[in-house]
């Protein structure tokens, strides 16, 4: 099982699906007469939100060259955890034609796991308005849940919607009164992201002719094979992703001879 390396980046998809949605909030600013005075796109980065908070506190004034622009945005992963819920059948398999091989082979995978990847994210602004603006520009979208599309499983050619689910809403002032400490409102908006995980790709030889004898009695020492019934597409030469239909034989013996599957001919079992 452990030792075959596979990589799907579905959980990075997942990430760089979750910032995507957030990445283009504008914030607008007017002055008392209503008027447009400024206009800016909230950064966003991945990054927890005490990260932002000790470079506040580092530099209040931001005077240094590297400076932290408020309002932004900043999320990262929390928790990843399997959900029973979704489990699929375990035995069942995906399986694509391999055209690199014209058809002769396919790859299959077992069903994918479901599992939850929850994010927490974090508006930091130095006033209410702007806070609020933000705000209210993401929690319209989520009734509770968003879904996406992602082609999470290029191997397999596939593609799956996965549903981001808001689940709380915090809030929280940093202010504590004194003339230094510089004021960051936080809003924190944690998230529920429901994809699955998949496993290896294997590939196989596809199967052309099916092949069974029937015996009178099995628990006779010589038993005598009396019928074989055999299958096989229609034309001969279809490949796994043709359109074609089957020939089904059906023969009968007389003999007491056996099928050899390294020759591939009947044998006597004498």
């Amino acid at each position: 099982m452990l030792g075959q390396q596979f990589y799907h980046e579905t959980m990075r998809k997942v990430v760089v699906a979750f910032g995507t949605m957030f990445n283009d909030i504008n914030l607008v600013r007017k002055n008392n007469a209503g008027e447009v005075t400024q206009t800016m796109k909230v950064p966003l980065a991945y990054g927890p939100k005490q990260k932002w908070l000790a470079r506040l506190r580092e530099d209040p004034n931001l005077t240094k060259k590297v400076a932290v622009t408020l309002p932004r945005i900043g999320f990262e992963i929390q928790n990843i955890s399997y959900d029973p819920s979704r489990k699929l059948n375990s035995i069942q398999k995906l399986k694509k034609v391999n055209a690199s091989t014209q058809g002769k082979t396919m790859s299959q995978q077992f069903m994918p796991v479901p599992y939850n990847m929850d994010f927490e994210m974090n508006i930091m602004a130095k006033n209410s308005d702007d806070a609020l603006q933000i705000v209210e520009q993401i929690l319209p979208f989520f009734q509770p849940d968003y879904t996406v599309t992602l082609n999470d499983n290029t191997a397999m050619g596939t593609t799956r919607d996965v549903p981001i689910v808001l689940t709380n809403v915090g809030y929280e002032d940093n202010y504590e009164s004194d003339m230094i400490t510089r004021r960051a409102i936080i809003y924190t908006l944690s998230f529920s992201a429901k994809f699955y995980l998949y496993g290896p790709v294997t590939d196989q030889k596809v199967i052309k002719t099916v092949q069974v004898d029937q015996y009178t009695d099995s628990k006779v020492n010589a038993p005598k094979r009396e019928q074989r019934y055999s299958v096989a597409p229609n034309p001969a030469s279809a490949d796994a992703d043709d359109d074609f239909g089957f020939n089904e034989t059906t023969s009968f013996f007389q003999d007491a001879k056996n099928y050899d599957e390294t020759t591939g001919t009947d044998k006597d079992d004498a």
